[in-house]
């Protein structure tokens, strides 16, 4: 038998070198590398969290004459809660689990551990998409109101200062605020009138108390849009209420309405916004959700958010 050509030699080697590339290429397309979702590092310290949280109240559920009534619902907003955070990552496990608490927790302990995670929530607000964003405020809410409930009324992580963000950002942000703005006008109003139907008791305090607070809330957006060279839209003459207020029963039926409508309108702000005043807004939302539940709203696992 002859010995191949050169030529039959480069062309054989020409084939290899082509099949071998082909090879490559077929292979990076049968088995692509899935993309790394940048949420997923904040969606597994917030379903960590979650799991601690419900191996507390499960060690506390187990001991004779455990406040069930109160603890109970509370566990079930913590299972929801981990169900909303585990979507979208497939290694983790839908169904709900514990992470076994290494004591027995005091309530005031899992009251400060409530408080702690509705912290923890906030401090990634800036690192996550919108739709991630808007979750891990409403869970951070339904916390602060859960570590409330067990007594810890001390206040959550609030912003002290606001980063300025780029000028796109700024512009983007302007539309979302000036609806805040406009919602806090028509509360303003409405606590003029919820107050207006109150005996002079310690619930026209409150309302008098709620009143002032939404006002500064007001001069708050007015600032910020101020800041950002934007005028703030003005109060219209005046608002119609939902349904006539004419007893004290109807002021704290309205209060409960201008409360919650501005559960969502925070809720909504958070995406809406870039990540320099996404506290802003949860802060807003926490606050509307404690008051609305001390006017007589019913607790949700996710503030904000349709039922």
């Amino acid at each position: 038998m002859q010995p191949p050509s050169r030529r039959t030699l480069l062309a054989l080697g020409l084939l290899t070198t082509l099949t071998a590339c082909t090879a490559s290429v077929g292979d990076r397309h049968a088995d692509p590398a899935p993309p790394r979702d940048p949420d997923t590092p904040v969606r597994l310290r917030a379903i960590a969290a979650t799991d601690l949280l419900l191996g507390a109240y499960d060690n506390l559920l187990t001991v004779p004459g455990a406040r069930t009534a109160l603890l109970q619902p509370l566990r079930d907003d913590t299972v929801q809660h981990r169900a909303a955070l585990v979507q979208g990552l497939p290694s983790a496990s839908p169904s709900p689990t514990s992470t076994p608490y290494r004591s027995l927790p005091t309530l005031p302990e899992l009251a400060l551990m409530e408080h702690r995670t509705a912290e923890a929530h906030l401090h990634d607000l800036d690192e996550v998409g919108p739709p991630l964003a808007r979750l891990l405020a409403s869970v951070s809410a339904s916390n602060a109101l859960h570590a409330a409930a067990l007594g810890d009324t001390t206040p959550v992580l609030t912003p002290d200062a606001v980063a300025e963000g780029t000028p796109a950002g700024r512009a983007a942000a302007v539309p979302a605020l000036q609806a805040a703005l406009g919602a806090e006008h028509a509360a303003v109003y409405g606590y003029g009138v919820v107050g207006a139907h109150f005996p002079d008791d310690p619930q026209r305090a409150d309302a008098r108390t709620t009143h002032a607070a939404h006002q500064a809330q007001r001069d708050a957006w007015q600032r910020l849009l101020g800041t950002l060279t934007a005028a703030p839209t003005p109060a219209a003459g005046g608002y119609r209420l939902p349904f006539p207020v004419t007893s004290p029963t109807d002021a704290a039926k309205l209060a409960v309405h201008l409360e919650t409508r501005l559960t969502t309108a925070y809720a909504d702000l958070v995406p809406a916004v870039p990540a320099p005043y996404r506290l802003l807004a949860a802060t807003a939302l926490r606050e509307a959700t404690l008051r609305a539940h001390h006017w007589g709203a019913p607790a949700t696992p996710f503030p904000g958010t349709p039922g």
